[in-house]
């Protein structure tokens, strides 16, 4: 991929991966196929203000667990109403740099 496309990529889509890692995307955006660079592009990553939004609105629920792929952890905060309140504070707290974390991870899963 060319570096005019990886400096667009990123400028709309920096905010969704986590900062530290920023440097390992171009590197590895770099060394991409063309051929990826459709899929790369229009892969739907999970914005992590919106992720915060459902997590405050239904995180007691496990929502937010279930859609970062965290099935197990879902059911169990679905079944503890959110461990009575406190796992659900914490997830507030952690929910966006997971969501980068997930966005990070399947971007490489993408390039691999």
């Amino acid at each position: 991929m060319e570096n005019p496309k990886i400096d667009t990529f990123l400028s709309y889509k920096g905010d969704y991966f986590p900062s530290a890692r920023i440097a390992t995307i171009r590197e590895k955006l770099a060394t991409a196929s063309d051929s990826k660079n459709d899929v790369i592009q229009f892969y739907e990553y999970k914005n992590p203000v919106v992720m915060l939004l459902i997590s405050v609105v239904v995180g007691q629920l496990g929502i937010d667990r279930f859609m970062l792929g965290d099935i197990g952890l879902g059911v169990l905060k679905l079944i503890t109403l959110g461990g009575c309140g406190i796992w659900w504070i914490v997830d507030l707290f952690t929910v966006q740099d997971r969501t980068r974390e997930h966005n990070f991870k399947k971007l490489i899963e993408i390039l691999w």
